[in-house]
Formats: C-alpha cells, sequence, structure tokens
C-alpha cells in the first residue's frame, strides 16, 4: 500500500474542490441569471433534478458503500479489483434500466416532454457517474488528483459559458455545461482505473454480498434527496418555474456554503472505515470529535451571516429580478448546520460503523416531514414554502441521529465545547451589522458583503482566540502565524 497523506492534507485539497465549487456560481450565475432569467434557471433547475433522481437510482447507494467497501481492502490490489468489478456490473445494470425508463418517462409525461432535449442533454451525468467510480478514487484518497481533474473540467466550463450562452434560449447549453463542470472529470477516471485495479476478468464474483448493503444505502440516498431535490420538482409542478428559480438561487448559496462545510467530512469516511476495520478506537473518537467541533465553527457563522445579509447576497448573485428569493434564503440557512451535524454524526459515525440502517431510519424521518410540509406550505409560500420544509427536515434528521447516538456522544461531549462558537458570533454579527448600518449604507452589494464579512469573520475568530477554543488553537492559528511570517519576510526582502 502507498503512503497515505494526512487527514489534513486531504481536507486542504478537498476545501478547494469544494471551493471551486463556490466560485463557479459566484462567476458564472451573476451572468446567467440576468441572461436566462427566473424562467431558463428554473427550467435548468427543474431538469437537474429530474436527472438527479434518474441518477440516483441507477446509482444505488454505491457512491457512500462503495468508499467504504473499497477502503476496507484498499491494501489489497487482488481484493480491490474484485471488488471495484463487483460493484461496476451491479452499477451498470441498473443504468441500463434506468435509461429505459428515463426514455419512456420523456414520452409519456407532459411536463417532461416539453423539456426534453434539456433533459436528454443532462441525462450524460448518468453514464458519466457509473463509469466515473469517483467512490474508488476517494477509498483510495487521491484528493489531489480529484481536485486537479476537477478544477480542469470547471475552469473549461466557465469558459466555455462566456463564449456559448448569451440568450435566453440558451438554457441548454447551460444545463450541458453544468454537467461537464459538475462531472466531467469522470472520463478521465474511467481512463485511470488500470493504474489501480487489475483490468482483466476476476472469475468467482460475488454480486450477492454487495446486494443487501447497496439496497439499504440506496434506500437512504432516496430518502435524503426527498427533500434535496423533491422541493425543485414539487415547485415547479405546484407553483411554476419562476417559482423554482427563486428557489434555485437562494439553493445554490445554501449548497455552496454546505459543500464547505461538509468538506472535512467528505475526506473522512475513507479514514474512519479504515480505523473501524483496523480496530483503531480511539483515532476514531479523537477524528470525529475534531470533526463535530470544526462544523459548528464553520457553520455556525456562515449561517447566521447570510442570514443577514441575505438581500445582498441574492442582489449580487442574482439580480434584482429575484428579490423574493431573498425570505426563502433565510429560511433555508439554518440547514447549513443541520447538515453539516448529519454528515458527521450519520455518514461518518454511523456508516463507518455498520449501522448505515439506522442513518436510513433517520433520513426517512426527514424524507416524511418534508414531503407532508411541502405539500402544505408550498401552494401558499411557494418557494418559501419548500424552505421551510427542508430546514425542519434537515433538523429532524439530525435529532434522530443524535437520540441513536447519545451514548456516543455523551464520551466525546467532553472533549469539545460548543459555547464558544455561540459566543464569538455575537461581536462579529454586531460589527458587521454597524458597518452596513452606518458607513456603508449606500454601498453597493459586492462592496457591502466583501467589507462586513471581513469585519464579521475577523471579529468571530479573534474572539475564539481570545477564548482559546481548541480547533481554532490546534488548526487556525498556525496557518494564520504562517501567513504573517511569510508576509514579513516578503516585506523585509
Amino acid at each position: 500500500m502507498k503512503k497515505q497523506h494526512s487527514v489534513t492534507f486531504n481536507f486542504i485539497m478537498n476545501f478547494i474542490l469544494t471551493a471551486s465549487s463556490v466560485i463557479f456560481p459566484l462567476i458564472t450565475f451573476p451572468y446567467i441569471s440576468r441572461i436566462l432569467l427566473p424562467v431558463g434557471t428554473g427550467k435548468v433547475a427543474s431538469a437537474t433534478a429530474v436527472v438527479n433522481y434518474f441518477s440516483m437510482i441507477s446509482m444505488l447507494g454505491i457512491p457512500t458503500y462503495g468508499i467504504r467497501a473499497c477502503a476496507q481492502v484498499r491494501d489489497d490490489k487482488e481484493k480491490l479489483s474484485k471488488v471495484v468489478q463487483e460493484i461496476l456490473i451491479i452499477n451498470v445494470v441498473m443504468m441500463l434500466i434506468v435509461y429505459i425508463v428515463f426514455g419512456v418517462s420523456l414520452q409519456i409525461v407532459p411536463e417532461f416532454a416539453e423539456d426534453r432535449t434539456l433533459l436528454l442533454v443532462m441525462s450524460t451525468a448518468i453514464l458519466l457517474n457509473v463509469i466515473g467510480v469517483s467512490w474508488l478514487y476517494s477509498a483510495l484518497e487521491e484528493y489531489a488528483y480529484i481536485t486537479m481533474a476537477s478544477l480542469m473540467f470547471k475552469v473549461l466550463a466557465v469558459i466555455l459559458m462566456f463564449v456559448l450562452v448569451h440568450d435566453k434560449e440558451d438554457y441548454i447549453i447551460y444545463g450541458g455545461l453544468t454537467v461537464i463542470s459538475n462531472i466531467g472529470s469522470y472520463v478521465f477516471n474511467f481512463l485511470r482505473l488500470r493504474k489501480h485495479i487489475f483490468i482483466k476478468f476476476m472469475g468467482h464474483y460475488d454480486l450477492k454480498r454487495h446486494i443487501k448493503p447497496i439496497a439499504v444505502f440506496c434506500a437512504m440516498t432516496v430518502a435524503t434527496s426527498i427533500y434535496t431535490n423533491l422541493d425543485t420538482v414539487m415547485l415547479k409542478f405546484i407553483s411554476g418555474d419562476v417559482q423554482t428559480g427563486y428557489y434555485s438561487a437562494a439553493v445554490n448559496i445554501k449548497t455552496a456554503l454546505t459543500g464547505l462545510v461538509i468538506s472535512l467530512g467528505t475526506v473522512l469516511l475513507p479514514r474512519l472505515s479504515y480505523y473501524i476495520e483496523k480496530g483503531m478506537q480511539e483515532e476514531f473518537k479523537k477524528i470525529t470529535s475534531n470533526a463535530l467541533s470544526f462544523v459548528v465553527m464553520m457553520a455556525l457563522p456562515l449561517t447566521v451571516y447570510f442570514i443577514l445579509f441575505a438581500p445582498e447576497g441574492i442582489g449580487l448573485l442574482s439580480g434584482s429580478a429575484y428579490a423574493p428569493a431573498v425570505w426563502p434564503m433565510r429560511f433555508i440557512m439554518p440547514t447549513i448546520l443541520f447538515i453539516g451535524l448529519s454528515n458527521i454524526l450519520g455518514m461518518q459515525i454511523l456508516v463507518p460503523t455498520d449501522r448505515e440502517k439506522k442513518v436510513l431510519q433517520s433520513v426517512i424521518v426527514g424524507a416524511a416531514v418534508d414531503f407532508m410540509l411541502n405539500l402544505l406550505l408550498i401552494p401558499v409560500l411557494g418557494a418559501s414554502g419548500a424552505s421551510i420544509g427542508t430546514l425542519v427536515a434537515e433538523f429532524a434528521v439530525v435529532l434522530v441521529q443524535a437520540v441513536i447516538l447519545k451514548d456516543f456522544l455523551r464520551k466525546i461531549y467532553q472533549k469539545y465545547r460548543m459555547v464558544p462558537y455561540v459566543l464569538a458570533v455575537f461581536p462579529g454579527a454586531a460589527a458587521a451589522i454597524a458597518l452596513r448600518e452606518f458607513v456603508l449604507a449606500d454601498a453597493g452589494n459586492f462592496l457591502t458583503l466583501v467589507v462586513t464579512s471581513i469585519a464579521f469573520f475577523g471579529v468571530y475568530e479573534a474572539v475564539l482566540l481570545l477564548l482559546k477554543e481548541k480547533i481554532t488553537l490546534e488548526f487556525v492559528l498556525p496557518y494564520l502565524k504562517k501567513i504573517i511570517f511569510s508576509l514579513l519576510k516578503i516585506k523585509s526582502e
């Protein structure tokens, strides 16, 4: 087995990758939203949600199961090759079935038929997700490669977007470019398979051993997607493309911020699965404790800041036409914290310890809550109703998982404190609000967000340092010192 990078290195690589997913919308969405308008962006958002459902079914929960299964045997190339080939066989068969159902749906569902071309273009994501075997690269912790390849395709998609999208009718081109940006690099993943596994017939395949856990992960994924994609689909059917466009503007910001928060959790699953397989319990407890603290440290201030500055965020990224998206954005922002916590509790603690059925229970509760609230609230509140449904659903998921893990959480509770993060948010928020009201009253959205965010997060981190918060002292402060020393060295030269 080759030497593995540290969790910190993997986190940095994945953080860069996730940050690029934030930067991409920051660069493109202000342009796209003004060119395509709410109707165009609503069509792409709806098509994305529909394709995500079909892709989710074709993947059968394999993205998560594959990471755990491969991480447990990554030291043995023979066993790893067999596991990968077995999972791929199951995946390809399911993909073919899904494409048949997808083709029939385009013919018989009127709402799909009217956007048939867009859906066909974006359905390439189904194929790419299967052949991309991203779960293998995550299991092997190849985050440097994953990041570099993805960045290359994101840059390509940005360039092509400005070259090709000039009219509100170009929403089909934009839909295709979102696929290239998100998973275009999966073509390289497929071509590089021979570097990590044997490309030969292994024989004696045991597909049955994967079916049961894959079924659980699939059910878990389906339930989760109800409150991540169903909101958009239900909005289109109940309230139309305009409300879907407003909701999409709010969700785009939330999704980008959530990605930053769960960056650490993403890289932990293969490492934690490996620790459990090797019986390294203390290492498992230490990393999960730090991960919980890290999530709260990042998610809480992001949630508060973007609730306070939702008008400026929507105004900058989407324009004045999306002003009705401000309140949907405010309602949905707390899900950043809830998703971050459920990612650690569910995917990084319960899954590595073979308790994915418990995760399934939690997301079924969340899905049921979301579906019922969507039925009640979307007809009355439109995009805001969808946001409220998602908010309550995500809280329900965290609550169920916390109850399941109450004994484990009690053991590690003394190793982290949440109070400093709560205390630090208040002076940060006060500083940002004061600047907006008394100094930046006539400033534009961009300047307001830049100045207030520097003040908010600067004061927040300063208070954490004064309170000697553990994660800040161990991980943030050393990097701040390196940056300061580097700046001083450059200045002296």
